[in-house]
């Protein structure tokens, strides 16, 4: 038997190895993993929205996009400084992601104004089509899709369950955002329903961070026995939930917000859509978007899960006493 010569021998293993099929072929050389780029700006501090940031991700996972294996989330947070949202969303424009989920309207509106081509889902929190970034529910018609929180008839049912909370409550101070007109409908909605529950309102004037004392202060001077924070469309609530909690406290006010998070801030109560619910849903929609929807042809949707929540130690804080037919109706309770 002839004896091959060593430069034959490497030669027929180059060609073997070239001729083996991908698969087995990657051990030697490992082909580059191609990541999907999914942005996320937050307006809250991630602490304050660990849990449904969370809910998010499940809400992809149960689709099969897994963090580190196909998709790359690039999260930022203006850490409630709303000023900062324009850098953030410019930022993230910049690296070219599939898609961009905003934490609501006043981020999605920025982002909006960063890009009109990069789609938007809108997580939660505030109205899209008031808001001009959608023409209507069933056509959104732009750049900007996803969920909507605000419900006029919410504001009523929050009316409602502080005349329960409160029985004995006879005036109630409504808190509006700095761009809820006096005559806008949210108020009218509940100025008509006032006197069928036997209250008086008292709307207060707010129209910067630096107000939010005054009317405090407003409220109490005119002996209001609680407070209601309408939705807002601007982001100043939630850059100073803390403050708010704060303020409720010294005056011995009781609250009622259209968002968990400021029961979680320390406020007394709340009515909101299921934050958890909403973000897991926004999942399905980043989906829809990377297998190839146009964000301009995906419904917004309403919310289906509500959730009422109640701060027992703001209750205890404050002196009242949540009735024990309040509290069994509670979604959750943080004591």
């Amino acid at each position: 038997m002839t004896q091959k010569h060593p430069t034959e021998i490497l030669a027929g293993l180059v060609a073997f190895l070239v001729t083996l099929p991908i698969g087995v072929s990657e051990i030697h050389a490992q082909q580059p993993q191609k990541f999907t780029r999914i942005g996320l700006l937050d307006l809250a501090k991630p602490e304050a929205t660990s849990t449904r940031n969370e809910s998010f991700r499940q809400g992809l996972r149960d689709l099969s996009y897994i963090e580190g294996r196909n998709i790359v989330i690039e999260y930022r947070s203006a850490q409630e400084k709303p000023e900062r949202l324009p850098e953030l969303a410019a930022e993230l424009v910049r690296l070219k992601p599939n898609v961009i989920v905003a934490q609501n309207t006043v981020v999605s509106r920025v982002l909006a104004a960063a890009t009109s081509t990069i789609a938007i889902v809108n997580a939660g929190g505030g109205d899209l089509v008031n808001s001009k970034l959608a023409a209507s529910l069933a056509r959104p018609g732009g750049n900007v899709t996803g969920l909507t929180s605000l419900t006029l008839d919410l504001n009523v049912k929050r009316l409602e369950l502080l005349k329960e909370t409160l029985p004995r409550l006879s005036r109630v101070a409504v808190l509006p955002s700095p761009t809820t007109r006096p005559r806008s409908r949210v108020v009218k909605e509940l100025q008509a329903v006032a006197p069928s529950l036997r209250l008086a309102l008292q709307i207060l004037n707010l129209n910067t961070a630096d107000d939010l004392p005054g009317a405090f202060d407003a409220a109490a001077k005119r002996r209001a026995g609680a407070l209601i924070g309408l939705p807002d469309g601007t982001g100043i609530f939630l850059a100073n939930m803390k403050q708010i909690s704060a303020l409720a406290e010294r005056t011995k006010l009781p609250t009622m917000f259209p968002s968990s998070l400021y029961v979680d801030a320390g406020g007394l109560l709340s009515y909101a859509p299921n934050d958890r619910a909403m973000w897991q849903r926004a999942a399905t929609y980043v989906d829809k978007i990377l297998k190839g929807t146009r964000p301009a042809d995906l419904p917004v949707e309403q919310p289906m899960k509500f959730e009422f929540a109640i701060n027992l130690k703001a209750a205890k804080q404050i002196g009242v006493t949540i009735p024990p037919n309040v509290l069994v109706r509670a979604d959750r309770v943080i004591r």
